[in-house]
C-alpha cells in the first residue's frame, strides 16, 4: 500500500457500478462505488469477501482496471486505496465512445463532501 493518506482527500458521494477482482481468485464481483477520491473509494458488494491488506483490482468506467489495496472492511463495505491516483471526474464522465459501455450504469451524484 502506498504511504498517501487517502482519508483527507476530497470525496464525492455517488452511486456507480463497477467490477472488482481479488488477487488469487477467479471471480469478478459487481460492486457499488459509494464514494470516490483520487486516492481511493468505498465499495459495497453483497457477495464481496475481502480482508484488510488484500490486493484487488477495480474496473472504473473510462479508466479501466486500477490496482488497489483494501484499507478497511465493515460488513459488506470496504475501503480501498489506489496504488496510483485516478481522476474522479473522468470516472464520473459519460462513457467516452458509443458502443464501449460495458453495461455499467451512469453514476448518480448525491453530493460533494
Amino acid at each position: 500500500m502506498n504511504t498517501l493518506d487517502t482519508r483527507k482527500m476530497k470525496r464525492d458521494s455517488l452511486f456507480l457500478l463497477a467490477m472488482m477482482r481479488v488477487e488469487g481468485r477467479d471471480v469478478v464481483h459487481r460492486i457499488r462505488v459509494r464514494n470516490l477520491s483520487e486516492g481511493g473509494m468505498m465499495a459495497e458488494g453483497d457477495d464481496l469477501r475481502v480482508g484488510r491488506g488484500q490486493l484487488v483490482s477495480v474496473e472504473l468506467r473510462n479508466i479501466g482496471w486500477v490496482d488497489a489495496t483494501v484499507a478497511w472492511v465493515e460488513g459488506n463495505r470496504c475501503g480501498v486505496a489506489f496504488v496510483d491516483p485516478v481522476d474522479p471526474a473522468q470516472v464520473r464522465a459519460p462513457v467516452a465512445a458509443a458502443g464501449t459501455d460495458s453495461g455499467l450504469a451512469q453514476p448518480r451524484r448525491i453530493f460533494a463532501s
